[in-house]
């Protein structure tokens, strides 16, 4: 496997005077093969929830195979992003570098995820079937292993591997088919899957640590849930667990209390009554005013059971800017009065079939939202 290290050099780059990127760090990285290449810090990230990431981009080797092993785009975001939001705690954004997994490649994932065998595989971590026929009793739990990498500085002049985070992607449903080519599902309970992954976590930590250069850096170890192939949401996390240096036993791991919500929906309106009755006021005034819409809905994401963020697509007919522009300074004043809240981020698009007409952004913290049309 690769390892790599990067030193910095003195100099940085200098940007033209009426720009405001600021000046990059330019840092050469050097690896085992005695290769050099230029790259840059960037000087300001997108914000406090996102990491500084190093360019030129450094692929994984195991990319792609990510949108192969989930079922869903919804999953596929939740699953890389979230992993990031899970590893914030330990890799703080104001001291540590992002990079794709540089350990993991695509044969030693495939691997992995492949079903144990006596015979041939014994490195599969999902359960052998010693029959031809798939069934219900031997199911895929694991459907991918993602991971990242988080590089920080050891000294003025060089950046280091601080840690990595590894992500579990667990089936909610497994897929199979029968004798007869019927498509059959079978639900995995979600005590089940826990118990599962903590499994393949303990087994994946013994292996990292059997790898060059990842023995003296703690692991972030995350469980997720991928949702059903139907969902119109994402899936979610249930738990993870932070690995010590030089330590390969997982000790304690935390719940992740995290879920989303569709609105309006069934499960909306039974599990989140007050939200769904607040999303529907708002569904209504809109109805009330502006007959050219053709739906109002939204996507809650939630932690430890409150709201955090909340987005909403309103797609419209498309008549003329001045409707865009009525509907926008309409909706602004509704979603202020409706989602008040300063610690909720809330995204509002108003789209039709040309496209995104508008947009309403209102993070925490901020008096009042980013209003934009679109032209």
């Amino acid at each position: 496997m690769k390892k790599t290290f990067i030193s910095l050099v003195a100099s940085c780059l200098f940007l033209v005077s009426c720009s405001n990127i600021g000046e990059p760090e330019k840092i050469v990285q050097e690896t085992d093969e005695s290769e050099q290449e230029t790259a840059i810090i960037p000087k300001y990230s997108i914000s406090d929830d996102y990491y500084k990431m190093i360019v030129p981009f450094k692929t994984s080797e195991a990319r792609g195979l990510v949108t192969r092993n989930l079922n869903t785009r919804l999953d596929i975001d939740e699953f890389e992003t979230g992993l990031m939001r899970m590893a914030l705690d330990t890799f703080s954004t104001e001291k540590y570098y992002f990079q794709e997994g540089q350990y993991l490649d695509e044969e030693t994932v495939r691997t992995w995820l492949s079903r144990k065998s006596d015979e041939h595989n014994n490195e599969g971590l999902n359960p052998s079937n010693s029959s031809e026929e798939q069934n219900e009793e031997n199911p895929i739990y694991l459907a991918h292993i993602l991971e990242h990498d988080y590089l920080i500085k050891k000294d003025e002049k060089t950046i280091e591997l601080g840690g990595i985070s590894i992500g579990l992607a667990l089936n909610s449903v497994y897929y199979y088919r029968s004798e007869n080519g019927q498509q059959l599902e079978e639900k995995i309970s979600l005590d089940v899957l826990e118990e599962k992954g903590k499994e393949y976590a303990q087994e994946i930590v013994n292996r990292l640590r059997d790898m060059e250069g990842l023995n003296k850096v703690p692991i972030v170890v995350s469980l997720y849930v991928q949702a059903p192939k139907s969902s119109i949401v994402p899936g979610h996390f249930i738990a993870k667990t932070v690995v010590e240096k030089e330590s390969r036993n997982i000790g304690r791991w935390s719940t992740v209390d995290e879920e989303y919500y569709f609105f309006p929906s069934t499960e909306g309106s039974n599990k989140k009554p007050d939200e769904a009755n607040r999303f529907n006021a708002l569904k209504g005034d809109v109805e009330e005013f502006f007959p050219n819409y053709t739906g109002v809905i939204g996507t809650g994401f939630y932690q430890n059971g409150e709201l955090k963020q909340m987005k909403i697509e309103i797609p419209m007919q498309f008549y003329g800017k001045a409707e865009v522009i009525a509907l926008t300074q309409y909706l602004t004043g509704k979603v202020m009065e409706y989602y008040p809240e300063d610690y909720i981020t809330l995204e509002v698009k108003i789209t039709s079939t040309n496209g995104e007409e508008a947009l309403i952004v209102k993070k925490p913290g901020q008096e009042e939202p980013f209003v934009h049309i679109y032209r």
